[in-house]
């Protein structure tokens, strides 16, 4: 039997030296929000969708669990146990009977609390790094499992792809629609937004009759992927966290308008926010887009990427 890519990528990088895994940003193409649970989150449909913007961590043996980092946002972000790439560690070491130790090293080019699952990334990341560098010999399936005790987006991080999510979005069912490359410009913004603080304002306007019903099936959006037209798929977009992103950032609606005046099929907020992603017809549009968003100062940085493309992957 041909050994898969998988276990030959993973027996590589342990015997040759650090193990190096980069991992995607993921948008949400659809995102319906419930109301709220008894255990404090919504209940959610959501169809992921990860793109190239890229996270690394590189693992290397240790006597005890060391991180550093490096890029983006790096300096903001704590080395302890409220960090999600030393939980992940320690989730990993517990499930497999291990000793907790690696050194990590992370390079950051995803925006902090960004709407684009930074943080999940990288928790994604370190299970694939750290299961590698063990030698633990745990698929993706069971990496993913794992991922869920460490938050809703860091299951659909280890696989990749497009995927369908429910639940509080840790339930991560793929997405099997035509291959095709759909082209995005992210405009990233100055500062992050608290995703409990979109979710409670969601809830406000919603009391108040200040925002839509929730948006509930995503037949809408795989129907649209299936077809492989940008125009369709950009007529179905829906993120009902929208409303309280531009609430509590009215900026976002200058951004919104920017994108679209520039050419784009259509823009909406990723996630809770606060970046802004443009799907494009293709990538002459991507990158016209991108200079007339650049040049609008509606934003702080701008992006083009790809998707859909793998989760986590060594290499």
């Amino acid at each position: 039997m041909t050994e898969p890519l998988w276990e030959q990528e993973r027996r590589y990088q342990t015997a040759a030296g650090p193990v190096r895994v980069r991992v995607p940003a993921k948008i949400n193409l659809h995102l319906g929000v419930g109301p709220l649970r008894d255990d404090g989150y919504h209940e959610v449909t959501t169809v992921y969708h990860a793109v190239s913007l890229y996270d690394e961590i590189t693992a290397r043996p240790a006597e005890t669990l060391v991180l550093t980092m490096d890029g983006e946002g790096a300096d903001q972000l704590a080395l302890d146990e409220t960090n999600l790439v030393i939980r992940a560690v320690q989730v990993l070491a517990e499930a497999t009977g291990r000793p907790p130790h690696a050194r990590l090293h992370l390079r950051k080019r995803i925006p902090l609390a960004a709407g684009l699952a930074g943080g999940s990334a990288d928790a994604a990341a370190t299970l694939v790094a750290c299961d590698a560098l063990w030698g633990t010999g745990l698929g993706r399936e069971e990496l993913a499992s794992i991922a869920a005790r460490l938050g809703s987006d860091v299951p659909f991080l280890v696989l990749g792809g497009t995927a369908l999510g429910r639940g509080r979005g840790e339930q991560v069912s793929p997405v099997l629609a035509p291959g095709r490359a759909w082209h995005w410009v992210l405009a990233l913004a100055d500062g992050g937004l608290s995703t409990p603080d979109v979710y409670r304002e969601l809830d406000r306007l919603r009391a108040a009759g200040e925002a839509p019903s929730p948006a509930g099936s995503s037949d809408g959006i795989l129907a649209a992927l299936r077809q492989r037209d940008a125009a369709v798929l950009a007529a179905s977009l829906v993120n009902d966290l929208q409303p309280a992103a531009v609430s509590l950032r009215p900026s976002l609606r200058d951004t919104l308008d920017a994108g679209v005046a520039a050419g784009s099929l259509a823009g909406i907020v990723s996630g809770s926010g606060p970046t802004c992603a443009f799907l494009c017809r293709d990538a002459a549009n991507a990158d016209a887009v991108a200079r007339a968003l650049e040049a609008s100062g509606t934003c702080r940085a701008v992006r083009t990427a790809v998707g859909p493309v793998p989760g986590a992957r060594l290499g």
